[in-house]
């Protein structure tokens, strides 16, 4: 157990990054609330966000992968890939689309702008700032995670997709895409928003603190 707490224990640097992003967001929420005539009913609309950035930034920030080889690098690089145009898709940031044009709505609050609308081709690219953050996180934890493999990468690509871990941000994107997405901000069901910011920073955490069947026994 002990061994269990000091994984998760936050260490002073990132508890000094911590804070300053902390301070950040809420000099940037200040000042847009400052600016623009919002009324501001649920103040944690405007901070989830900052929930998944912070924890975007986090993560990457302390997962580091374990040296591997060229080849093992490429393949797990393209499955991170695959894994986040998934992600990318089911949580609306990718959408087929018969428009053209590009539009930057510089209006919403932070975290949630400014958000690109952009048709390219047959795709539409609905750009949130906190939901590409956060979906190229889990993408570079999942890299990680299969760079990290001690078995084969077959292996580890399939242990991958079993485990709850790396499953839950599917999860979090379809209860996020059945809330109406990024685009439809102040629309959507209260609890979808509740639901998928939980879900993301819970996978997050699994995929970064990647317990093992073991860790989890003991703490049971």
């Amino acid at each position: 157990m002990s061994a269990a707490l000091a994984r998760v224990r936050p260490r002073r640097e990132t508890v000094g990054v911590l804070a300053t992003l902390a301070l950040a967001e809420i000099a940037a929420l200040a000042a847009y609330l400052a600016a623009m005539p919002v009324a501001v009913d649920e103040l944690r609309y405007f901070l989830y966000p900052f929930v998944w950035l912070n924890a975007s930034v986090l993560a990457v920030w302390r997962v580091t992968p374990r040296p591997a080889n060229g080849r093992r690098r490429r393949l797990a690089a393209g499955v991170a890939a695959a894994y986040f145009l998934v992600l990318a898709a089911v949580g609306g940031i990718l959408a087929a689309s018969n428009g053209s044009g590009v539009t930057v709505y510089w209006a919403l609050p932070p975290g949630w702008g400014p958000m690109m609308l952009a048709h390219v081709g047959p795709v539409r690219v609905a750009a949130a700032p906190y939901r590409v953050a956060g979906y190229l996180a889990l993408a570079y934890l999942v890299y990680a995670t299969l760079a990290d493999a001690e078995t084969s990468l077959a292996g580890g690509f399939v242990g991958l997709f079993s485990c709850v871990s790396c499953t839950l941000p599917l999860l979090a994107a379809v209860v996020s895409s059945l809330a109406g997405g990024a685009v439809a901000f102040g629309t959507a069901s209260a609890l979808s928003y509740d639901l998928s910011t939980a879900v993301f920073v819970l996978a997050v955490a699994l995929l970064a603190w990647r317990p093992d069947a073991a860790l989890l026994g003991r703490l049971r």
